[in-house]
Protein backbone atom coordinates (compact mmCIF):
# COMPACT_ATOMS: atom_id res chain seq x y z
CA UNK A 1 0.00 0.00 0.00
CA UNK A 2 2.83 2.38 0.90
CA UNK A 3 4.58 1.49 -2.35
CA UNK A 4 1.40 2.26 -4.32
CA UNK A 5 1.09 5.68 -2.68
CA UNK A 6 4.73 6.39 -3.44
CA UNK A 7 4.25 5.51 -7.11
CA UNK A 8 1.20 7.78 -7.28
CA UNK A 9 3.20 10.65 -5.78
CA UNK A 10 6.01 10.13 -8.31
CA UNK A 11 3.55 10.07 -11.22
CA UNK A 12 1.82 13.20 -9.94
CA UNK A 13 5.16 14.97 -9.70
CA UNK A 14 6.08 13.89 -13.24
CA UNK A 15 2.79 15.22 -14.58
CA UNK A 16 3.28 18.51 -12.75
CA UNK A 17 6.89 18.77 -14.01
CA UNK A 18 5.94 18.07 -17.64
CA UNK A 19 3.05 20.56 -17.47
CA UNK A 20 5.28 23.23 -15.96
CA UNK A 21 8.08 22.73 -18.50
CA UNK A 22 5.57 22.73 -21.37
CA UNK A 23 4.08 26.02 -20.18
CA UNK A 24 7.58 27.51 -19.82
CA UNK A 25 8.56 26.34 -23.32
CA UNK A 26 5.41 27.86 -24.84
CA UNK A 27 6.09 31.14 -23.01
CA UNK A 28 9.66 31.25 -24.34
CA UNK A 29 8.38 30.59 -27.87
CA UNK A 30 6.12 33.66 -27.79
CA UNK A 31 8.76 36.14 -29.09
CA UNK A 32 9.58 33.82 -32.01
CA UNK A 33 5.90 33.34 -32.86
CA UNK A 34 5.38 37.10 -32.61
CA UNK A 35 8.24 37.87 -35.02
CA UNK A 36 7.04 35.26 -37.53
CA UNK A 37 3.49 36.61 -37.45
CA UNK A 38 4.67 40.21 -37.68
CA UNK A 39 6.90 39.43 -40.66
CA UNK A 40 3.95 38.12 -42.67
CA UNK A 41 1.41 40.79 -41.67
CA UNK A 42 0.08 43.11 -44.37
CA UNK A 43 0.38 46.83 -43.80
CA UNK A 44 -3.26 47.36 -42.81
CA UNK A 45 -3.12 44.80 -39.97
CA UNK A 46 -0.37 46.80 -38.27
CA UNK A 47 -2.83 49.64 -37.60
CA UNK A 48 -5.68 47.49 -36.25
CA UNK A 49 -7.05 48.39 -32.84
CA UNK A 50 -7.05 46.42 -30.70
CA UNK A 51 -3.88 44.93 -32.20
CA UNK A 52 -3.87 41.25 -33.18
CA UNK A 53 -1.18 38.78 -32.20
CA UNK A 54 -1.69 36.31 -35.07
CA UNK A 55 -1.67 37.31 -38.73
CA UNK A 56 -5.03 37.03 -40.50
CA UNK A 57 -3.99 37.48 -44.13
CA UNK A 58 -0.33 36.46 -44.51
CA UNK A 59 1.68 38.08 -47.27
CA UNK A 60 5.30 38.27 -48.48
CA UNK A 61 5.05 42.02 -49.05
CA UNK A 62 7.33 42.74 -46.04
CA UNK A 63 10.16 40.73 -47.58
CA UNK A 64 9.59 42.40 -50.95
CA UNK A 65 9.82 45.84 -49.34
CA UNK A 66 12.93 44.74 -47.46
CA UNK A 67 14.76 43.69 -50.63
CA UNK A 68 13.62 46.83 -52.44
CA UNK A 69 15.01 48.92 -49.58
CA UNK A 70 18.25 46.92 -49.63
CA UNK A 71 18.51 47.32 -53.41
CA UNK A 72 18.46 51.09 -53.08
CA UNK A 73 21.57 51.11 -50.87
CA UNK A 74 25.08 51.68 -52.20
CA UNK A 75 26.23 48.26 -50.97
CA UNK A 76 23.93 45.46 -52.21
CA UNK A 77 22.19 43.09 -49.83
CA UNK A 78 24.01 40.12 -51.36
CA UNK A 79 27.37 41.59 -50.31
CA UNK A 80 26.35 41.58 -46.63
CA UNK A 81 25.00 38.05 -47.02
CA UNK A 82 28.20 36.81 -48.68
CA UNK A 83 30.33 38.36 -45.93
CA UNK A 84 28.31 36.65 -43.22
CA UNK A 85 28.36 33.24 -44.92
CA UNK A 86 32.07 33.43 -45.75
CA UNK A 87 33.15 34.64 -42.29
CA UNK A 88 30.93 32.13 -40.48
CA UNK A 89 32.17 29.22 -42.60
CA UNK A 90 35.89 30.05 -42.28
CA UNK A 91 35.61 30.83 -38.56
CA UNK A 92 33.70 27.64 -37.82
CA UNK A 93 36.24 25.45 -39.61
CA UNK A 94 39.25 27.11 -37.96
CA UNK A 95 37.75 27.13 -34.46
CA UNK A 96 36.97 23.42 -34.68
CA UNK A 97 40.47 22.61 -35.99
CA UNK A 98 42.46 24.74 -33.54
CA UNK A 99 40.31 23.91 -30.51
CA UNK A 100 40.41 20.17 -31.19
CA UNK A 101 44.21 20.21 -31.69
CA UNK A 102 44.76 22.17 -28.48
CA UNK A 103 42.36 19.99 -26.49
CA UNK A 104 43.99 16.77 -27.74
CA UNK A 105 47.42 17.92 -26.63
CA UNK A 106 46.18 19.17 -23.26
CA UNK A 107 44.11 16.05 -22.58
CA UNK A 108 46.46 13.32 -23.78
CA UNK A 109 50.01 14.67 -23.84
CA UNK A 110 52.51 15.55 -21.12
CA UNK A 111 54.70 18.62 -21.49
CA UNK A 112 56.24 21.32 -19.28
CA UNK A 113 53.87 23.97 -17.89
CA UNK A 114 50.80 21.94 -18.82
CA UNK A 115 49.12 22.91 -15.54
CA UNK A 116 49.86 26.56 -16.25
CA UNK A 117 48.25 26.29 -19.68
CA UNK A 118 45.14 24.68 -18.16
CA UNK A 119 44.99 27.41 -15.52
CA UNK A 120 45.20 30.15 -18.15
CA UNK A 121 42.30 28.58 -20.05
CA UNK A 122 40.23 28.46 -16.86
CA UNK A 123 41.08 32.09 -16.03
CA UNK A 124 40.16 33.25 -19.53
CA UNK A 125 36.67 31.80 -19.04
CA UNK A 126 36.08 34.32 -16.25
CA UNK A 127 36.46 37.42 -18.42
CA UNK A 128 33.38 39.02 -19.93
CA UNK A 129 33.73 39.82 -23.67
CA UNK A 130 33.43 43.55 -22.96
CA UNK A 131 36.60 43.52 -20.86
CA UNK A 132 38.79 42.49 -23.80
CA UNK A 133 37.42 44.90 -26.41
CA UNK A 134 40.27 47.42 -26.06
CA UNK A 135 43.10 44.82 -26.22
CA UNK A 136 41.33 43.16 -29.15
CA UNK A 137 41.07 46.47 -30.98
CA UNK A 138 44.77 47.22 -30.36
CA UNK A 139 45.80 43.79 -31.66
CA UNK A 140 43.69 44.00 -34.80
CA UNK A 141 44.84 47.55 -35.48
CA UNK A 142 48.46 46.59 -34.86
CA UNK A 143 48.15 43.74 -37.37
CA UNK A 144 46.48 46.11 -39.86
CA UNK A 145 43.55 43.69 -40.01
CA UNK A 146 40.88 46.41 -40.11
CA UNK A 147 38.56 46.11 -43.10
CA UNK A 148 39.72 42.55 -43.83
CA UNK A 149 38.16 39.11 -43.40
CA UNK A 150 41.06 38.24 -41.12
CA UNK A 151 39.82 40.94 -38.75
CA UNK A 152 36.43 39.23 -38.66
CA UNK A 153 37.86 35.78 -37.98
CA UNK A 154 40.73 36.56 -35.58
CA UNK A 155 38.65 37.41 -32.45
CA UNK A 156 37.04 33.96 -32.51
CA UNK A 157 40.06 31.75 -33.19
CA UNK A 158 41.07 31.36 -29.53
CA UNK A 159 37.94 29.88 -27.95
CA UNK A 160 38.57 28.82 -24.34
CA UNK A 161 35.00 27.49 -24.04
CA UNK A 162 35.52 25.17 -27.02
CA UNK A 163 38.90 23.98 -25.74
CA UNK A 164 37.55 23.40 -22.24
CA UNK A 165 34.58 21.41 -23.56
CA UNK A 166 36.75 19.28 -25.82
CA UNK A 167 39.33 18.57 -23.11
CA UNK A 168 36.67 16.94 -20.94
CA UNK A 169 35.39 14.93 -23.89
CA UNK A 170 38.75 13.79 -25.27
CA UNK A 171 40.01 12.88 -21.80
CA UNK A 172 37.33 10.16 -21.67
CA UNK A 173 38.77 8.38 -24.71
CA UNK A 174 40.72 5.35 -23.40
CA UNK A 175 44.46 5.56 -23.85
CA UNK A 176 44.36 1.91 -24.96
CA UNK A 177 42.61 2.94 -28.17
CA UNK A 178 45.36 5.45 -28.94
CA UNK A 179 48.09 2.91 -28.15
CA UNK A 180 46.39 0.30 -30.33
CA UNK A 181 46.25 2.57 -33.37
CA UNK A 182 49.88 3.58 -32.74
CA UNK A 183 50.88 -0.10 -32.90
CA UNK A 184 49.30 -0.21 -36.35
CA UNK A 185 51.78 2.45 -37.44
CA UNK A 186 49.47 5.46 -37.33
CA UNK A 187 51.07 8.89 -37.11
CA UNK A 188 49.87 11.65 -34.79
CA UNK A 189 48.00 13.25 -37.68
CA UNK A 190 46.21 10.00 -38.46
CA UNK A 191 45.35 9.44 -34.79
CA UNK A 192 43.88 12.92 -34.63
CA UNK A 193 41.83 12.68 -37.82
CA UNK A 194 40.79 9.01 -37.66
CA UNK A 195 40.23 8.56 -33.93
CA UNK A 196 40.04 11.78 -31.93
CA UNK A 197 37.81 13.81 -34.25
CA UNK A 198 35.21 11.05 -34.94
CA UNK A 199 34.89 10.15 -31.26
CA UNK A 200 34.59 13.85 -30.36
CA UNK A 201 31.75 14.45 -32.82
CA UNK A 202 29.12 15.30 -30.15
CA UNK A 203 31.36 17.97 -28.61
CA UNK A 204 32.32 19.29 -32.05
CA UNK A 205 28.65 19.57 -32.99
CA UNK A 206 27.95 21.54 -29.82
CA UNK A 207 30.88 23.85 -30.54
CA UNK A 208 29.63 24.30 -34.10
CA UNK A 209 26.25 25.46 -32.82
CA UNK A 210 27.41 28.18 -30.43
CA UNK A 211 30.31 29.29 -32.67
CA UNK A 212 28.04 29.74 -35.68
CA UNK A 213 25.43 31.57 -33.62
CA UNK A 214 28.05 33.89 -32.16
CA UNK A 215 29.62 34.73 -35.52
CA UNK A 216 26.35 34.98 -37.47
CA UNK A 217 24.77 37.44 -35.03
CA UNK A 218 27.95 39.41 -34.32
CA UNK A 219 27.52 43.16 -34.78
CA UNK A 220 30.45 44.49 -32.73
CA UNK A 221 33.20 43.34 -35.10
CA UNK A 222 31.63 45.19 -38.03
CA UNK A 223 31.02 48.25 -35.86
CA UNK A 224 34.47 48.46 -34.26
CA UNK A 225 36.89 47.09 -36.85
CA UNK A 226 35.21 47.55 -40.24
CA UNK A 227 34.98 51.11 -41.54
CA UNK A 228 34.58 49.86 -45.11
CA UNK A 229 30.85 49.21 -45.66
CA UNK A 230 31.58 46.40 -48.13
CA UNK A 231 33.28 44.39 -45.34
CA UNK A 232 30.37 44.49 -42.92
CA UNK A 233 28.05 41.55 -42.28
CA UNK A 234 24.34 40.85 -42.59
CA UNK A 235 23.80 41.10 -38.83
CA UNK A 236 25.20 44.65 -38.82
CA UNK A 237 23.04 45.65 -41.80
CA UNK A 238 19.87 44.21 -40.24
CA UNK A 239 20.66 45.86 -36.90
CA UNK A 240 21.09 49.23 -38.63
CA UNK A 241 17.91 48.70 -40.63
CA UNK A 242 15.84 47.70 -37.60
CA UNK A 243 17.16 50.65 -35.59
CA UNK A 244 15.85 52.99 -38.26
CA UNK A 245 12.48 51.27 -38.62
CA UNK A 246 11.52 50.23 -35.11
CA UNK A 247 10.20 53.66 -34.14
CA UNK A 248 7.56 53.65 -36.90
CA UNK A 249 4.54 51.35 -36.95
CA UNK A 250 4.66 51.11 -40.73
CA UNK A 251 8.17 49.65 -40.62
CA UNK A 252 7.51 47.01 -37.96
CA UNK A 253 6.74 44.22 -40.42
CA UNK A 254 9.86 44.97 -42.49
CA UNK A 255 11.98 45.00 -39.33
CA UNK A 256 10.45 41.67 -38.29
CA UNK A 257 11.17 40.23 -41.75
CA UNK A 258 14.81 41.32 -41.46
CA UNK A 259 15.09 39.79 -38.00
CA UNK A 260 13.56 36.56 -39.27
CA UNK A 261 16.15 36.32 -42.06
CA UNK A 262 18.93 36.49 -39.46
CA UNK A 263 17.18 34.09 -37.08
CA UNK A 264 16.38 31.28 -39.54
CA UNK A 265 19.99 30.16 -40.26
CA UNK A 266 20.59 29.91 -36.51
CA UNK A 267 17.48 27.78 -36.10
CA UNK A 268 18.43 25.52 -39.02
CA UNK A 269 21.98 25.13 -37.69
CA UNK A 270 20.68 24.25 -34.23
CA UNK A 271 18.17 21.67 -35.46
CA UNK A 272 20.67 20.10 -37.83
CA UNK A 273 23.45 19.62 -35.29
CA UNK A 274 21.11 18.78 -32.43
CA UNK A 275 20.01 15.68 -34.32
CA UNK A 276 23.64 14.89 -35.10
CA UNK A 277 24.61 15.17 -31.43
CA UNK A 278 21.85 12.81 -30.33
CA UNK A 279 22.58 10.28 -33.08
CA UNK A 280 26.32 10.32 -32.36
CA UNK A 281 25.87 9.92 -28.61
CA UNK A 282 23.57 6.92 -29.13
CA UNK A 283 25.44 5.10 -31.90
CA UNK A 284 29.13 5.88 -31.28
CA UNK A 285 29.80 5.60 -27.57
CA UNK A 286 33.34 5.19 -26.26
CA UNK A 287 33.86 1.76 -24.74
Amino acid sequence: MALFKRIRKIKAFDVFLVAGLTALALFMLLPIVFIINHAFKPQNELFLFPPTFFVKHPTLRSFELLFLHAGSDVVPFTRYLFNSVFVAGITLALVILFSAMAAYVLAKKSFPFKSLAMSLIMISLMFAPETVQIPRYLIISGLHANNTYFGHVLPYLASPVAVFLLIGFIAQIPNELIEAIKLDGASEGRIFTRLILPLSAPALATISIFTFQGVWTDVETSSLFMQDETMRTLAFYVNSLVSGLQNSVAGQNMAAAAGLLVFLPNLIMFLLFQRMVMATMVHSGVK
